[in-house]
């Protein structure tokens, strides 16, 4: 495998020292197992290798792995997401939630300044929040099979639509104009500018040819 390669995987990754699913992608194992989640869209997922769409420890692995081959992957946490940062549990004032008429309580996930995080306690008028990634300071394990190749530049074009957005087929299309691809969307989804500008990044980086990327909206009489 190569950089800018196109691949799709199937894989289930645990938490090493307990055993813990933290995600997959096998809708059978997930019943199995009794996560099954049916708002969750199982099957194999897209992965662009020098992306970094997925730990680096892994995407290491998937460098050196064949289609149609599958692998236990084992990975430290300075290849993973790293290890849990100090800085990263802070103390909040009480009265910054109740000006917001947020009731924090332990265990409850919050947005703060841009950053997700779980309060771990409220005492004496502060919140104490760990803004570290759930997986931060755990070695991870996957079990790993890379499904297939995508060579064909409209199929990339769909995994990289894929990695970023929920949608059926019928609510997107594209079409390449010499270096320019046009993006539709169907007028229901509401997508932010900022992953637009990631979309349009990953395809200009690494389908060859695209030099530019128009989303367009249309709007019919009913």
């Amino acid at each position: 495998m190569n950089e800018g390669d196109f691949i799709r995987i199937d894989y289930i990754g645990k938490v090493s020292e307990s055993g813990e699913i933290f995600d997959l992608t096998k809708e059978s194992v997930a019943k199995e197992m009794g996560i099954f989640n049916p708002e969750f869209k199982y099957g194999s997922v897209p992965v662009i290798l020098g992306a970094h769409h997925v730990v680096k420890g892994l995407e290491n692995e998937l460098m050196k792995m064949e289609v149609g081959k599958s692998k236990k992957v084992t990975v430290k946490p300075e290849d993973a997401l790293g290890e849990r940062k100090s800085e990263l549990i802070r103390l909040i004032p009480l009265s910054e939630f109740k000006k917001r008429d947020i009731d924090p309580t332990p265990g409850m996930l919050i947005v703060e300044s841009g950053m997700r995080g779980r309060v771990l306690s409220v005492s004496g008028g502060r919140v104490r929040v760990d803004f570290n990634h759930p997986l931060a300071g755990k070695t991870l394990e996957y079990d790993v099979e890379i499904k297939e190749m995508i060579t064909d530049a409209n199929e990339k074009i769909m995994a990289i639509l894929e990695l970023f957005l929920k949608f059926e087929k019928d609510e997107i299309s594209v079409r390449t104009d010499k270096e320019i691809l046009e993006i539709k969307i169907d007028k229901s989804k509401d997508v932010p500018k900022t992953i637009k500008k990631m979309i349009a990044d990953n395809v200009i980086k690494w389908i060859k040819n695209i030099k530019k990327v128009c989303f367009i909206e249309e709007f019919q009489s009913e």
